[in-house]
């Protein structure tokens, strides 16, 4: 990647929270802060707005790295890599449902987690430039619906214009064309 990004480290063993800072710097990468708690966590993603968040699932304090991602994940969406020794199925399932950008099991070695990484953070740029796509999409296709319900009318004539075959119509005999509408003598259109 081009640009410095900035990773909180959720780690509550000061050992390995310190040799994963000097891993991740090593690699050119900018650790904006690191937190032992679950509750600690949540607050840094909002103080320090990381560009990735690694999250240890095992953490000191009430709340486990599962809850924290997931408290996280429903006001932010900063991309988490969980890395954690716990890789039984159970831990796993749970974690997944968070939906992670990665799941590192440690020892791990410093290019899986570089990998992990760059992955990561090229599938939340992907899924980002998706989910503004998406939003101007539907902005696009609420104009649609709203220049849709416009009909093209004389305001000389009082005729509209039939874009079908391009030829000017009053306004009784388009309706009658183009809706479910019948005409009622002396007391213009009724539904049908």
């Amino acid at each position: 990647m081009n640009r410095q990004i900035d990773i909180l480290v959720v780690e509550d063993d000061a050992h390995i929270a310190t040799v994963l800072t000097a891993r991740l710097e090593s690699l050119g990468y900018r650790v904006c802060g690191v937190a032992a708690t679950g509750t600690e966590a949540i607050s840094s993603v909002f103080r320090h707005h990381p560009d990735l968040v690694t999250m240890d699932i095992i953490l000191k304090g009430e709340m486990t790295g599962i809850e924290a991602a997931a408290k996280i994940a429903e006001s932010s969406s900063v991309p988490i890599i969980y890395i954690t020794c716990l890789s039984e199925g159970g831990v796993f399932e749970r974690a997944i449902k968070t939906n992670p950008y990665g799941f590192i099991v440690k020892p791990y070695d410093i290019h899986e987690l570089r990998s992990t990484i760059e992955i990561a953070m090229v599938k939340h740029e992907a899924a980002e430039t998706r989910d503004l796509l998406i939003r101007q999409l539907k902005n696009a296709l609420s104009r649609i619906r709203a220049l849709r319900g416009l009909l093209p009318i004389c305001a000389a004539c009082k005729r509209i214009r039939n874009t079908e075959n391009d030829r000017w119509q009053q306004i009784e005999e388009y309706i009658a064309d183009h809706s479910t509408a019948s005409r009622a003598e002396g007391h213009g259109l009724r539904a049908g």
